[in-house]
């Protein structure tokens, strides 16, 4: 059941603050936004036995629901928008794969009306400027250096939406696409690269502030190689997105980079393609045929990992049960390091009254329940 939450009080659940965990905590909802106080006539909601934490902020998704967000109509993106709200990510950034340039600007002025309507957080452009080396699940045949001509070009397209590059930063004008990109307050996100220590220290010098699913589509952390794996780890500036659904990463990968850049440093992020929160079956990513089966989305030819049917509520839930990262980190990695990366945090990202009401309920196992967005349910808990 759906509907807005005018003036409603949920009340008892163990509540996620930016302060710490409070037990028999509550939540006032006034219209779309957390109150400080609540009316006389404010219905209750009792969440005991339950979580209360803010709502997911996904800085890497791709799709979901059966529907690209890459190549999909109006209505199939938002089809994908609603998948991810119903499993708790209030907050999305749209990604886009490898693609010709003018498709990708044609995509950009598409997404851009649904950033500009309040649907989508912005966009992330992940590719063409990437590493043959490392391309993943892109189309090597579309690929291309950063030349910061062409970054500008899909910065006009999105008409001040875009918030995020991938880039290769060692390729031929990848380091003056990061300054570019960092001039106009953008995200450099180093990924899909082939760079060494040294390259990837100097682009984290000219800029860049993110590493694109950290491990995934770059060198291996090697004794004398160290490569991009170290740099970004090391280096308080950045921030390293993971995708923890158990098949990107190693669980002893993921408590690595917890332990070395510390809960404030990390973004757990989806990376999830078409078939999240759809099935198995067959899928194109961009350009390139996918195969999803039990979960896992692999390319037709070649068998690289294509993205994930990832979901953020379960993102969290192997977090917390699986990998015992402390409920606070989680909620810190899942809400509000991507919030402020995106530059929304006064919006969204923790529950403080004057921010958007975008909530998720959990039970004690760490199961979504329900799911708020500006004060209305998405998916409203039920309750005995």
């Amino acid at each position: 059941m759906a509907g807005r939450a005018d003036s409603t009080v949920l009340a008892g659940a163990r509540v996620v603050l930016p302060t710490g965990t409070v037990e028999n905590g509550r939540v006032i909802v006034e219209g779309t936004r957390i109150a400080g106080s609540a009316a006389q006539d404010a219905r209750t909601l009792d969440l005991s036995g339950h979580w209360l934490v803010p709502g997911f902020v996904d800085m890497h998704n791709h799709g979901g629901g059966g529907a690209s967000f890459t190549s999909g109509t109006v209505d199939e993106v938002l089809t994908g928008i609603r998948t991810h709200r119903e499993h708790g990510t209030t907050t999305l950034v749209a990604s886009t794969v490898t693609g010709e340039m003018d498709f990708l600007a044609h995509r950009a002025g598409v997404l851009s009306e649904l950033v500009e309507q309040g649907d989508l957080a912005g966009i992330h452009f992940e590719g063409p400027f990437i590493s043959p080396c490392r391309k993943g699940a892109h189309s090597e045949n579309l690929l291309r250096h950063p030349d910061p001509a062409e970054v500008r070009k899909l910065m006009d397209a999105a008409r001040g939406t875009a918030k995020m590059f991938t880039l290769a930063t060692e390729l031929p004008g990848g380091i003056d696409s990061v300054r570019l990109l960092a001039e106009h307050g953008m995200i450099a996100a180093i990924g899909h690269t082939d760079a060494t220590y040294e390259q990837t220290v100097e682009a984290i010098d000219a800029g860049a502030t993110v590493a694109t699913h950290l491990y995934n589509a770059m060198p291996p952390l090697a004794h004398r190689e160290p490569g991009p794996i170290a740099a970004l780890l090391e280096d308080e500036r950045i921030t390293v997105e993971l995708i923890n659904d158990g098949t990107h990463l190693h669980p002893a990968a993921l408590e690595l980079a917890y332990h070395h850049a510390g809960a404030h440093r990390v973004a757990l992020i989806t990376d999830a393609m078409d078939a999240a929160g759809f099935g198995d079956g067959h899928y194109q990513l961009g350009p390139l045929a996918v195969e999803v089966k039990d979960g896992v989305a692999r390319l037709v030819e070649g068998n690289s990992i294509a993205g994930s049917t990832l979901t953020l509520d379960t993102a969290f839930h192997r977090a917390v049960t699986i990998d015992r990262i402390p409920v606070g980190d989680v909620v810190q990695s899942i809400s509000a390091n991507p919030a402020r990366l995106l530059g929304v945090y006064d919006r969204v990202g923790s529950l403080e009254p004057g921010k958007d009401a975008d909530l998720v309920v959990l039970d004690e196992d760490f199961v979504l329940q329900g799911v708020m967005r500006k004060g209305e349910w998405i998916k409203e808990p039920e309750i005995a």
